[in-house]
C-alpha cells in the first residue's frame, strides 16, 4: 500500500506522519503543495499538522487552494482514503471534504498536552483497530481546534455514526466533544489530536499505532 504525505509551507508534522505510515508498512511518497498530481498508485493521502501558510486568513484556507488540492479532492471523490490531522483537518474542512469548521479554542489559548480520546465508532478503516468506547491517550497542539457545526449537521453526523473520536475532557470547546469526524463514505478522516506522535513507545506512547495498522489492514482487504 502506498501513502502520500503532503507538505505545505509551515507544515511541521509531515515527517512524523510519514514515519507513522512507514512503521505500519506503507510505502511513502512525499508531495510538495505546488505539485498538481499525486504519485501514481497512491492509496491514502496524509495531510499533516502544522501552520500552513502561517494560518493567515483562516487556518487551512490558503492550503486548500494549493495546486495539490484538486488532486486530493479528485482522489477522495473516486473513493481514495485521506487522513487529515490537526492543520490537515482544518484543510479538509476548507476543501469541503469534511463538514463543519475548526474555530478558535474556547479558552483563546494554544493547547499543547496529551488528552484522553474515546473511540466513538469502529466502523471505518481508521478506527477498526480499537474497541468501541475505548479510551486512548493522544497529544493535541492547536489554537483553533474548536470543532463547530450546526445542529442539523451534528444530527446527521451522529445519525450516520460518523463521529470517529470524542474528547474525554473537552479541551477546546468542540461541539459534542468531537475530536474527529468521517466523510459520508467513511474514507476521509479529520482529527485534531496527533496519532502520528504516539506510534513509538520510546517517543512517549503507542496509542496511535493501531490507527495506522488498521488502515493498512483495512485497505488491503478493500
Amino acid at each position: 500500500m502506498k501513502a502520500a504525505v503532503v507538505t505545505f509551507p509551515g507544515s511541521n508534522c509531515d515527517r512524523d506522519l510519514a514515519v507513522a505510515f512507514e512503521r505500519a508498512g506503507f510505502e511513502v511518497a512525499r508531495v510538495w503543495h505546488k505539485d498538481s498530481t499525486l504519485p501514481q498508485g497512491v492509496d491514502v493521502v496524509g495531510v499533516p499538522g502544522g501552520f500552513s501558510f502561517g494560518d493567515y486568513l483562516r487556518c487551512g484556507a490558503i492550503a486548500a487552494q494549493s495546486p495539490i488540492a484538486a488532486a486530493i479532492q479528485t482522489h477522495a471523490a473516486r473513493g481514495g482514503y485521506v487522513l487529515g490531522i490537526c492543520n490537515g483537518f482544518q484543510v479538509l474542512t476548507e476543501m469541503q471534504l469534511l463538514p463543519g469548521a475548526l474555530m478558535r479554542n474556547a479558552g483563546l489559548k494554544f493547547i499543547c498536552k496529551t488528552v484522553g480520546l474515546k473511540v466513538a465508532t469502529t466502523d471505518s478503516a481508521f478506527t477498526a483497530g480499537y474497541a468501541k468506547g475505548a479510551e486512548i491517550s493522544v497529544p493535541v497542539a492547536h489554537h483553533d481546534g474548536n470543532y463547530t457545526i450546526d445542529a442539523e449537521g451534528l444530527a446527521q453526523l451522529q445519525a450516520e455514526d460518523r463521529v470517529a473520536f470524542t474528547y474525554s475532557q473537552n479541551p477546546n470547546g468542540a461541539v459534542a466533544d468531537i475530536a474527529g469526524v468521517l466523510s459520508a463514505n467513511r474514507r476521509v478522516l479529520g482529527m485534531m489530536p496527533h496519532p502520528e506522535r504516539v506510534v513509538d513507545a520510546a517517543a512517549g506512547g503507542t496509542d496511535g499505532a493501531a490507527l495506522f495498522a488498521a488502515l493498512m489492514g483495512g485497505m488491503a482487504l478493500a
